[in-house]
């Protein structure tokens, strides 16, 4: 099912939400609950990348695209994407074949369970009715190696 404009402004904003949290619970928020300004430990021009495991799957976020890439999916595809940066993280938000697809990005540090990498961000990838847990880093924030 193709979903119009308003309905990809909609998920959007129920991400912007999720990510924005409720300020007047200062549990559900990272950080001081009484400042309102949006997260902003990665900067809108900086490149985020993200993968994750079970299955494969990594996202480059750069100049408001999303480039995805999957085992069945190698050569990736280009998703143009919108960014919003709420109170407790960062989503980029776009449209590939008919399904919205957002990318949610929180603090956190974050362990892709197959290697010796720590990473600052954890990242969850949504497309329709699936969700895929992973990691996310940048070039500011990079991954460190246990070594």
């Amino acid at each position: 099912m193709r979903r119009t404009y308003v309905e990809h402004v909609l998920v959007g904003g129920l991400a912007a939400l999720i990510l924005a949290g409720c300020q007047s619970n200062s549990e559900s928020v990272p950080g001081d609950a009484d400042d309102s300004r949006p997260w902003s430990a990665i900067a809108p021009d900086e490149t985020v990348q993200a993968s994750g495991t079970e299955p494969f799957w990594s996202v480059r976020v750069e100049r408001g695209q999303m480039i995805y890439t999957a085992p069945d999916l190698p050569k990736g595809q280009e998703i143009a994407v919108t960014r919003f940066a709420g109170r407790g993280g960062l989503s980029f938000s776009g449209e590939r074949d008919g399904e919205v697809w957002t990318l949610a990005i929180t603090q956190g540090e974050c362990s892709d369970g197959m290697s010796d990498r720590s990473y600052p961000f954890t990242a969850t990838l949504a497309d329709g009715a699936t969700t895929r847990q992973g990691c996310a880093w940048s070039a500011a924030n990079p991954y460190r190696d246990a070594s």
